[in-house]
C-alpha cells in the first residue's frame, strides 16, 4: 500500500454557497448507489446487537445526506433486532425530500429530521445508537474526533462506517464514476429535469462525483488514524476497528460503545 500522507483538498458537496440543485442531484446518485451495492448490510446484526445493549430500537443517523443506507438496511436492522427499528436521519444540510421519499418506503420506519445537526454536537433529545456512513472522511481530525467525543460524553453508542479508502486502486477506481452516474440516474425518483440536464446535457453532476469521488479517496481515514482520533476516550468506553468486504468494495468501521448500558431512547 502506498503510504501517503491524508490530503483534506476541496469537496464540492461540503460547501454551503453550492448550489441546492446540484447538491441533490450529488447525494440522490449517492444513494441509488448504495441501494445498488448494499455494502453496509454485514453491520445490521453488530447495529442490532448495539440497540439491545442500549436498550433502544432507535438510530439517530448523522450526515445522512441523500438518505444513506436505510431503504435497505433499515429492514435488515428490524429482522436482527426482531422488531421495526427507528431511524432518525440527520444532516447539517437536510435534504428533506429525499427524507420524505424514505419515510414513505418505510412506513415512517425512518423519518428526517428537519432541522439542522451538527453531528459534534448531537441534541441531547435525538437518544439512540448513532451512526455515521461515508461522512467521517468530510470532516477533518479536530472535528472528527469531536464527533467521537460528543458520542462518548453523552455515553451512546457510535457506528462509523467508511466505503472509501486511501489507496492507488481505490483512486482508479473513481473514473469510473461518471459512467456509474450515467446509468443510475434514470432509476433516481422522482425523475427531475434539472438533474438530467446536469447530468446529460451540460454533464455537471458527473464530474462533480468524480472530483467528490477522488478526493473522498484522498480523505480517508485509515484504521490506526481510526484509533488515534479515540485517543483518551477510553473511560467507560470502548472502541473497536475493523475492515471487510462486501462484494469486493472494502469498507471500513469503527465502533464505540459505553461499557454500562445507556439510557434507553
Amino acid at each position: 500500500m502506498i503510504a501517503w500522507p491524508r490530503l483534506h483538498l476541496m469537496e464540492w458537496n461540503d460547501q454551503p454557497w453550492l448550489p441546492d440543485v446540484l447538491r441533490r442531484a450529488e447525494t440522490d446518485y449517492l444513494a441509488a448507489a448504495l441501494d445498488a451495492a448494499d455494502p453496509f448490510a454485514p453491520l445490521a446484526p453488530r447495529l442490532a446487537e448495539l440497540c439491545a445493549r442500549a436498550g433502544s430500537d432507535r438510530i439517530v443517523d448523522l450526515c445522512a445526506g441523500g438518505t444513506g443506507p436505510w431503504l435497505r438496511l433499515q429492514p435488515a436492522l428490524s429482522a436482527a433486532l426482531g422488531r421495526p427499528a427507528r431511524v432518525t436521519m440527520t444532516d447539517l444540510y437536510p435534504n428533506r425530500a429525499a427524507f420524505a421519499r424514505v419515510e414513505a418506503a418505510t412506513g415512517g420506519a425512518a423519518t428526517g429530521e428537519a432541522a439542522p445537526v451538527d453531528a459534534r454536537a448531537v441534541p441531547a433529545r435525538l437518544s439512540g445508537v448513532r451512526t455515521m456512513f461515508d461522512a467521517l472522511h468530510h470532516l477533518r481530525p479536530e472535528d472528527a474526533r469531536a464527533v467521537l467525543a460528543d458520542a462518548h460524553r453523552r455515553r451512546q453508542p457510535i457506528v462509523v462506517v467508511e466505503g472509501t479508502r486511501r489507496s492507488l486502486a481505490a483512486v482508479l477506481g473513481m473514473l469510473l464514476v461518471p459512467l456509474a452516474v450515467l446509468l443510475l440516474t434514470p432509476r433516481i425518483r422522482p425523475r427531475s429535469w434539472a438533474r438530467l440536464l446536469f447530468t446529460y446535457v451540460v454533464p455537471i453532476v458527473p464530474l462533480l462525483v468524480l472530483w467528490d469521488g477522488v478526493v473522498s479517496c484522498l480523505r480517508s481515514y485509515r484504521p490506526a488514524e481510526l484509533r488515534a482520533l479515540t485517543a483518551g476516550l477510553d473511560d467507560g468506553y470502548t472502541w473497536e476497528v475493523g475492515e471487510y468486504r462486501r462484494r469486493g468494495v472494502p469498507v471500513t468501521y469503527l465502533i464505540g460503545a459505553p461499557r454500562e448500558p445507556a439510557a434507553a431512547g
